[in-house]
């Protein structure tokens, strides 16, 4: 699995290296095609399943009382989610959409407790991954008392553009962001508005850290914008 940074809370496919797991879990999982804008569950469900995402992006979000979505994590293609309450056996904390259309796998709940009983290094890769997840929403509260909306979109970008730039030769290169989001998805998860991150946006533009295009968003200097990120 490729190497983590402090903004990449995923490292690749869940099942990268374990290919017996991997196999057990597909005999035993509900394959899914799915649109795009597809709700896979809702804030208080109950939390019988969970899920592998074959191909895709998933946003996890809240919707606030002012109607308001904050977004908690942007889910990829090789990702499980929906883990944390099914292991508690808990209502769902936050709710699961598709930006895409994808292919998700969902395993119920004794299938998935047996898989944890069976496969020990399955297991130790949720413990893995529920680690990385804690520490990332850490940084992001930190980040939030901390960091101003300029230095949390330069870190939001970066996150975004990280799957592109696993090998340390890309970090010199200009990288593009496979997945679009749009501008208030974007403040939704650097707590901001839409103005804000628009005007942010075009601010890294005429700095020449991005390129903004019909297509999406293209990263010209990673490195300066990592800079900025660690401000």
């Amino acid at each position: 699995m490729k190497e983590t940074s402090q903004w990449s809370i995923e490292e690749g496919d869940f099942f990268e290296g374990l290919e017996a797991a991997k196999k057990a879990f597909f005999s035993r999982a509900k394959r899914m095609a799915v649109s795009k804008n597809t709700m896979i569950f809702f804030e208080e469900d109950p939390s019988t399943s969970c899920y592998y995402l074959e191909k895709g992006i998933v946003r996890i979000f809240k919707i606030s009382y002012s109607g308001k979505e904050p977004i908690f994590f942007i889910r990829r293609h090789g990702a499980m989610f929906g883990l944390a309450e099914v292991l508690d056996s808990i209502p769902r904390k936050s709710n699961a959409q598709t930006l895409s259309e994808s292919v998700i796998w969902e395993i119920g709940r004794k299938d998935f407790e047996s898989m944890i009983s069976d496969y020990p290094d399955f297991s130790r890769r949720i413990l893995s991954c529920m680690g990385r997840r804690i520490r990332y929403l850490g940084d992001q509260v930190e980040s939030l008392m901390t960091c101003d909306v300029v230095t949390r979109l330069a870190k939001l970008i970066v996150y975004l553009a990280y799957e592109n730039m696993s090998q340390e030769e890309d970090w010199e290169r200009p990288v593009t962001i496979q997945k679009k989001l749009t501008q208030e998805q974007m403040a939704s998860m650097t707590g901001s508005c839409q103005q804000t991150v628009s005007n942010t946006l075009k601010r890294f533009q005429e700095e020449g850290l991005i390129q903004r295009t019909k297509k999406g968003l293209k990263v010209t200097n990673p490195l300066q914008l990592i800079r900025k990120a660690e401000h």
